[in-house]
């Protein structure tokens, strides 16, 4: 007796996860801009009123999406990260606990929906420095502009984030590591 293949789910691209989180957030009254300028830097913006937000995407390998999130907390008020699958984003919110990675988002997609496993959270806290409030004020002025019809829509997003290479104050986003330990006064 022999048996019948297995068969695998159809895989999901990175282009179908972006698209249901673009819906999601356009339902939520977001303005979105899926990846306009093809480079891959930013996979989704989301605008409401002031408040801009990212959304990283990948279909494997979690955890550099999650590095790719606190790579671009720069520039957005919050960062989520995007996976085809609500078991691997229920893992990843699990092992992402620590002090900066636990304001990144997490959301599963499965079929055409998106499921909020950890929400997002604000990169500032009332009360706490914004070392990138200059950086997220000057994007705020290219979605403005783009809004205007002053910069084409498919403007690149790299000529925007080149221009500053140590916004975290001395260290190089890469230096960051996923979960600082919280400064203490002394």
């Amino acid at each position: 007796m022999s048996r019948a293949p297995a068969t695998r789910a159809p895989r999901i691209s990175e282009r179908e996860v972006v698209a249901t989180a673009a819906t999601f957030l356009k339902q939520q009254g977001y303005r979105v801009y899926p990846n306009p300028d093809s480079t891959d830097y930013f996979d989704l913006v989301a605008r409401r009123g002031d408040e801009v937000g990212l959304v990283e995407a990948k279909v494997s390998g979690s955890r550099a999406v999650l590095v790719q999130a606190l790579k671009r907390r720069a520039w957005g008020d919050w960062v989520a990260v995007v996976l085809p699958s609500e078991r691997a984003a229920a893992r990843l919110a699990a092992r992402t606990d620590g002090t900066r990675a636990s304001r990144v988002g997490v959301w599963a997609t499965h079929e055409g929906t998106v499921r909020v496993v950890r929400a997002a959270g604000p990169w500032v806290r009332p009360g706490e420095e914004d070392p990138f409030s200059d950086l997220r004020v000057r994007f705020r002025s290219v979605l403005d502009r783009i809004d205007s019809g002053d910069l084409p829509p498919d403007v690149r997003w790299a000529g925007v984030v080149r221009e500053v290479r140590r916004a975290s104050g001395g260290r190089g986003f890469a230096e960051w590591r996923l979960d600082e330990p919280v400064e203490r006064d002394r």
